[in-house]
């Protein structure tokens, strides 16, 4: 039976990540946190009006560049914490202070963009030749400034950046602090429910009664926060289009497309042609699901459950290590040391408890090593999103050895091509070392429950509807919880059609999701997944000169655009080919999906 989650002081050390690694002590934040303000203020007194040459613009990039690599470790330290435990006071406090610290310091240095940008572009082209490693950093600089406000304006919106971003801290109170699941009874006996629980175990439960009875529990608690939550992320959006407008965006979509240095064809076609070309494959998938589990008919509730639950592997994560260290040694020694660095020196976070953060994530402070939250079940699933994690943290490894702090990081068009990308290599692995068919049917359902629908559906589902919602507020509308209760709902019954019963609840799964929060994100995991795809299929057929390929492509980091990073991965995603391709290839795996269960049923 699920059990109720601990208290995180209840949790083994062993099952933390350590962020002292990070940041020594509480005493060592609090007496170096105030210094930053210092630092930021020198430099403004130094450089503000004084921009002249071309050296002037490279000499302040490095002095900003290095003191923002300074201060990097004490901003992760202060915002990671809260992640494992919404509940725990101190970490709240500490996260609150570096953010009026940042709040402070970001109003201070937003002089650095607009003097760099009043120099003349000559000027600036000079730079970029003076020297190569800031070339792309300055093209994107140069890239927005038809779009930089007044410095006072400027200034006035950087020291504003704790209200702006407060929406998201809003939605991860209500999240997970002011809701609280009550148990759910089925058949006479009474089951724990939370965010963690619902989403690591019951939605994923075999037992039909059971998770339904959980979907419908959780679903009507979400409703009673339903109000408060649009609310909150009406303020977020709202806000958005007020900057965009400030900065002379027609659009909220073309504002927040820009940072991502990709237009609107990629992102309309990314949404556009898995709406209407993966559709039917996935349609195939959930007509599969209900045949075999002998349903009447199949829900959004039922959509996440295994083809084969009862052969649905239990894993430990020592376990965990092995198969990734098997799956992913192509891409070398290197690569593999890392594998054991993050679990003999405790970069991931296993446990679930109360409070915790929902899903998985990877954060790689610049200058360290990664840290990896996960809510670990112990199911063989795991492994993928380990794999995927570490993709994350390879990624980033890579980038920050070969480039400098601000060249380190890429588009997030590009940031989940590489986690994806070890989900592909993990699911090679697998199929090519069983000749079993219970278990080659295991590995491609997970593929395609856990990666493709993850990423091209959940994801893209996600992405779909927040289109619709940035169009209302390019109207000048406003959205309130009915609202987008019906533009979920008009997305689920348009990729669904006829085949899944949108039951009540699902259209509140719009407020379970943070990407929201975080600009056009969502559709960016189906972006990555299709270059990762095209990837491992060319490491599959040609080997050691594709995975050479790869790993340059990773040290590049952020030092050229998401275009030229594919292109260096030998993806051209200009054309539609790689997408077509990659829904082609997904619907090849639903084909083999249902010529294994045949086999396995005869």
């Amino acid at each position: 039976m699920v059990q109720s989650a601990p208290k995180r002081q209840d949790i083994p050390e062993n099952e933390q990540w350590d962020l002292t690694q990070l940041i020594a002590s509480e005493q060592q934040f609090n007496e170096v946190l105030p210094s930053f303000l210092t630092q930021a203020q020198a430099l403004e007194a130094k450089w503000h009006g004084q921009l002249q040459t071309a050296a002037d613009v490279i000499a302040l990039i490095k002095e900003y560049e290095d003191f923002h690599t300074t201060l990097t470790p004490y901003v992760e330290f202060a915002f990671l914490d809260p992640e494992t435990d919404a509940t725990n006071v101190v970490a709240e406090e500490r996260y609150a202070k570096m953010a009026q610290t940042l709040a402070k310091v970001n109003a201070t240095l937003s002089f650095v963009d607009n003097d760099i940008l009043a120099l003349s572009t000559e000027t600036l082209q000079q730079a970029q030749n003076l020297d190569a490693t800031y070339q792309h950093y300055v093209q994107r600089l140069l890239d927005r400034k038809a779009h930089l406000l007044h410095p006072a304006a400027e200034k006035t919106l950087a020291s504003l950046q704790e209200t702006i971003n407060s929406p998201y801290s809003l939605y991860n109170t209500t999240k997970l602090m002011d809701i609280q699941f009550p148990d759910f009874e089925v058949n006479g006996k009474r089951y724990p429910n939370s965010y963690n629980l619902f989403e690591g175990d019951w939605e994923v439960e075999d037992n039909t009664a059971l998770r339904r009875a959980a979907f419908d529990a959780f679903s009507a608690e979400l409703k009673k926060f339903e109000n408060t939550t649009a609310k909150t992320y009406n303020t977020h959006v709202t806000t958005e289009k007020t900057i965009a407008t400030l900065r002379g965006y027609d659009s909220v979509i073309d504002y927040l497309l820009a940072d991502q240095e990709v237009d609107r064809e990629l992102y309309n076609r990314q949404i556009d042609l898995i709406m209407k070309e993966l559709a039917p494959h996935m349609r195939r998938y959930a007509k599969l699901l209900q045949q075999t589990h002998g349903l009447e008919t199949i829900t959004v509730a039922d959509l996440k459950t295994s083809l084969d639950p009862e052969y649905e592997p239990a894993i430990t994560v020592e376990e965990s290590r092995d198969y990734l260290k098997k799956a992913l040694a192509i891409l070398g020694d290197d690569y593999l040391a890392m594998i054991d660095e993050a679990f003999d020196h405790r970069w991931i976070d296993f446990a679930q408890n109360e409070g915790k953060s929902t899903g998985a994530f990877c954060a790689s402070p610049y200058g360290n090593h990664s840290y990896i939250l996960i809510s670990w079940t112990s199911r063989m699933n795991e492994v993928f999103v380990l794999a995927h994690e570490l993709g994350h943290a390879g990624h980033f490894r890579n980038a920050q050895r070969e480039q400098t702090l601000f060249n380190s990081e890429s588009s997030t068009y590009f940031v989940e091509a590489p986690s994806t990308m070890n989900e592909m290599l993990m699911a090679n692995y697998l199929l090519k070392t069983s000749t079993d068919a219970r278990f080659k049917r295991w590995v491609i359902s997970t593929i395609i429950a856990r990666t493709y629908f993850h990423n091209f559906v959940t994801h893209l589902l996600e992405a779909a509807y927040q289109r619709k919602v940035y169009a209302l507020i390019d109207e000048g509308q406003s959205v309130n919880a009915s609202t987008l209760n019906q533009l979920f709902r008009s997305v689920l019954e348009e990729f669904w059609g006829e085949d899944v019963v949108i039951n009540e609840g699902a259209d509140l799964t719009w407020m379970r999701q943070p990407h929201y929060y975080m600009g056009l994100y969502s559709y960016t995991y189906s972006a990555g997944l299709t270059i990762s795809t095209q990837v491992s299929q060319r490491i599959l057929r040609e080997g050691e000169p594709a995975v050479k390929e790869w790993l340059e492509t990773l040290k590049l980091g952020g030092s050229v655009s998401p275009v030229e990073l594919a292109k260096t991965a030998g993806v051209d995603i200009t054309t539609d080919q790689p997408l077509k391709d990659t829904i082609a290839f997904i619907g090849g795996l639903v084909d083999q999906l249902e010529q294994l269960t045949n086999e396995i049923n005869d």
